[in-house]
């Protein structure tokens, strides 16, 4: 008979009701049918089930939220509280504050409350480089007279900083920060998760203080939170912006029952009492065997050098948590160090937030300069006051072209905001007008070349400047830099080459195959080794596929998957060489402005003559045609960004093709799959504008059968 009251009760969906609900929607005989159950026994008899039932189902709580160990099913665990729920109706002078039935069921308030709290929750310091947190280290040595300084090292989770307290081992009262003295008096909300134990276990015999507070962080998983908005997105409702708002959000609410609904969790991270914890390590063993998680991903780091591996560690990891963190929590480990070093302000000196790399800083424009490129066309950068932007020092940033610095309306000495999203060039993401200088003054176009001082010209129908002057120095080396990469040589970037052209050792890109290691004893940096080593490196790459020889010649308009195309539908140089303008257009995937781009650099003579070239220094090229017309993903076009975690993006694009697909360079209506990988940049922005499909590295490996 229990079994089928129990089945019947999950089959009308209790789990998503609220215990004021229960007896309104189940039927009849959920409770009265244990009522009946219970007609016979005496006040002992159901205290004492009560309490066993209040104690199993907390120590299952504690299974789940503390230690990680489902050791009951979610429906056993919930019939488990019904029968509790129906006995204390049937009882109610049994009913506690500490029963799990009682989480939810507080009135709607009119306002919350302020709580004072009794010892001041104080802020961190943060620092954003490695520089700033040596020299933190530094500044604890010094006050100290010590060196060996042992941290605690915890992940910075990005959510709700709140006070529990607890007298005679039972919740009493939950506040925000507010302003560190004062704070919001949450308790109806934070009684609803789960994860806060309404009464503190005592596992180990541990003797509890009268008073305990433990201070920790709420948050929303990240799980549930797209479930939420699923959920919410179904029933017509407002999405919830991030998890980092609704977690905050959901606490604020004046109807606890929002708040129920929203499934919630909590991490403790101090413990304000006294109990005989020596150091921070121990504190967490404590905070364990009364009932709480600690914060996960915590360890102790011996020096510096352990505490930056553990922060390059959760950098690493933190898109595969289940939360949100923005830095790494560091505190020296030893309490009675940490109480010694004391407090400036409202930060304490023993503890530091060393945060994750900013993808956006502010700066300052020092001056906006033109660079010249291998097709000879000019891009604008601005030289910016040195800033610390996802992981590095900056101190340059794309500007594109004058379209883009007029759509900006970004002038020298101007105040900017940059950004950086994955590997990719910081760019200026707008500009604060309200902080640019009186003698600020607009940008006004080159009409020479800052590099050889000829003409400059501006395409019909094109947005960029183009220097006149075929030969020009910067445009020689890129276009070896250009190719170098193309032919895969390694160790050898723009200052080598620059002083090969300087040196005249190398005027184009078929010469790098004719350097002696003699000829490199003359470039600063080279000696008899590192000259020998270039030079074997070169020769070993002098066999390269068609399409990347296409790529490394330049050609205006022609990126990877052009020269693919082009290599795939020919097979050979010469024929690409020869062929009219119609053929070139009738490629798949090559357009009207390609085609002329690519007929136009076959008809110059120099051109050809650098063809001659490659062939007289032993290039050889492979005419093998690397597409396929079957595969998983024939026909299918693809675009990668950000930072993927099992292939690198060129292994991703070769697999891509390998199936039978094309990689594109940029997101548009005919793309089919965006695989979006960490940090990605405006491409993923594209996608979801345009509608075209996103995947996951996971998702993309498995359409691959990987």
């Amino acid at each position: 008979m229990g079994f089928v009251i129990l089945s019947t009760a999950k089959a009308v969906g209790y789990r998503l009701l609220q215990p004021q609900q229960w007896p309104h929607v189940i039927c009849d005989f959920v409770v009265h049918g244990f009522s009946r159950g219970y007609q016979t026994m005496t006040l002992k008899e159901a205290k004492q089930r009560i309490e066993k039932l209040k104690t199993l189902i907390s120590r299952y709580r504690y299974e789940y939220h503390v230690l990680d160990k489902q050791t009951i099913s979610d429906a056993a665990l919930d019939s488990l509280k019904h029968e509790l729920y129906a006995l204390e109706q049937k009882f109610p002078e049994f009913i506690t504050t500490d029963s799990p039935t009682q989480r939810v069921g507080g009135k709607t308030l009119a306002k919350f409350q302020k709580i004072k709290h009794t010892t001041r929750m104080l802020s961190m310091e943060d620092v954003f480089t490695p520089i700033e947190f040596q020299d933190w280290i530094s500044r604890i040595r010094k006050l100290l007279g010590i060196q060996d300084i042992e941290l605690f090292c915890m992940p910075k989770l990005d959510g709700l900083a709140v006070s529990l307290v607890y007298e005679n081992g039972l919740l009493m009262h939950a506040a925000t920060r507010g302003d560190g003295q004062n704070g919001e008096d949450v308790t109806q909300n934070v009684r609803t998760i789960e994860s806060v134990p309404l009464k503190l276990t005592t596992l180990k015999n541990i003797d509890l203080p009268t008073r305990v507070e433990i201070r920790g962080e709420i948050f929303f998983p990240l799980n549930a939170f797209e479930k939420t908005n699923k959920r919410l997105a179904k029933e017509g409702k407002p999405l919830l912006a991030n998890p980092r708002n609704a977690a905050a959000g959901s606490i604020r609410q004046l109807d606890s029952s929002i708040t129920a609904s929203r499934p919630l969790a909590f991490v403790a991270w101090d413990l304000i009492v006294e109990m005989n914890q020596k150091t921070m390590d121990e504190e967490w063993k404590i905070l364990r065997d009364i009932g709480f998680r600690p914060v996960p991903e915590s360890r102790i780091c011996v020096n510096i050098a352990d505490a930056h591996a553990q922060w390059s560690f959760l950098q690493k990891i933190r898109e595969k948590l289940d939360y949100w963190i923005d830095g790494m929590v560091a505190r020296v480990n030893d309490n009675s160090i940490y109480e010694q070093l004391g407090v400036v302000g409202k930060t304490p000196r023993g503890l530091i937030a060393w945060k994750f790399p900013a993808e956006e800083a502010t700066t300052i424009v020092k001056q906006i300069q033109w660079f010249v490129g291998r097709t000879g066309a000019l891009t604008p950068v601005a030289l910016v006051e040195p800033t610390w932007i996802g992981g590095t020092t900056v101190q340059h940033a794309s500007l594109h072209n004058l379209d883009e610095i007029q759509r900006l309306d970004v002038r020298e000495g101007d105040s900017v905001i940059l950004f950086k999203a994955g590997d990719i060039i910081p760019k200026i993401k707008n500009v604060l007008k309200e902080l640019r200088p009186r003698n600020a003054t607009s940008v006004k176009p080159p009409t020479l070349c800052p590099v050889c001082g000829s003409k400059i010209e501006r395409k019909k129908g094109e947005v960029a400047m183009y220097c006149t002057n075929k030969r020009c120095f910067s445009q020689d080396k890129e276009a070896i830099l250009h190719a170098a990469r193309a032919f895969g040589i390694d160790g050898i970037g723009p200052q080598t080459i620059a002083a090969l052209l300087e040196q005249k050792i190398i005027n184009r890109p078929s010469d790098l195959f004719s350097i002696q290691p003699d000829d490199l004893l003359v470039v600063e940096g080279f000696a008899d080794l590192s000259s020998k080593k270039l030079v074997e490196e070169i020769q070993t790459h002098k066999e390269i596929l068609l399409a990347n020889f296409l790529l490394s010649l330049g050609i205006r308009n022609v990126g990877e998957q052009t020269a693919i195309d082009l290599a795939n539908a020919f097979g050979s140089l010469g024929k690409i060489v020869s062929a009219t303008l119609e053929k070139l257009e009738s490629v798949e995937g090559v357009g009207g402005i390609v085609a002329k781009s690519v007929k136009e650099f076959f008809s110059e003579q120099r051109n050809i003559d650098l063809l001659s070239e490659y062939e007289r220094v032993g290039v050889k090229i492979k005419h093998e045609n690397k597409g396929t017309n079957s595969g998983v993903f024939y026909g299918k076009i693809f675009v990668v960004t950000g930072t993927l975690e099992a292939l690198s993006r060129d292994e991703a694009k070769n697999k891509i093709r390998e199936a039978g697909g094309k990689s594109a360079g940029s997101v548009s209506s005919k793309t089919d799959f965006v695989v979006v990988g960490a940090n990605p940049g405006s491409k993923l922005e594209d996608a979801n504008r345009l509608g075209v499909k996103t995947l996951s590295e996971k998702q993309f490996l498995d359409m691959l059968g990987e």
